[in-house]
């Protein structure tokens, strides 16, 4: 019997300890929102795991409001750029096995040097994006 692969098919930590497999992921911002809609009843205490591959630095923004998100390097070299409200904006540089914590309402980025494989554990519920 084979696994599964998180990069395609994420999984929903819900309310009552429940892992759910969710559809093949596009990349599409219409995937995130039928997310939203198909775990709604676990409202802010969900949690969208999933893993992405970079080859480029992003090319926009995002901040999740409702709740913290875990960013753990599995491969490669990934600098996470943090917008503080309390401060000058903050870089991180992750390795393999290093992790960083976005709080609710940071402004976030990354820049990739060359190639890295991300773990993202995020409250996804009312994210959104700018333009970097």
């Amino acid at each position: 019997m084979g696994g599964t692969a998180i990069g395609r098919f994420p999984i929903h930590l819900g309310l009552g300890a429940r892992a759910v497999p969710q559809p093949a992921f596009t990349g599409a911002m219409e995937w995130y929102a039928d997310y939203v809609a198909r775990n709604a009843d676990d409202g802010r205490e969900g949690r969208l795991v999933t893993t992405h591959r970079f080859t480029e630095s992003w090319d926009s923004w995002e901040v999740h409001p409702e709740g913290d998100e875990v960013v753990l390097c599995l491969s490669g070299t990934i600098s996470l750029l943090q917008e503080l409200a309390d401060g000058p904006p903050a870089q991180v540089t992750l390795g393999p096995g290093d992790y960083a914590i976005n709080p609710p309402g940071v402004w976030h980025t990354a820049d990739i040097a060359d190639e890295a494989s991300v773990l993202f554990i995020t409250a996804g519920r009312e994210t959104r994006h700018r333009p970097r």
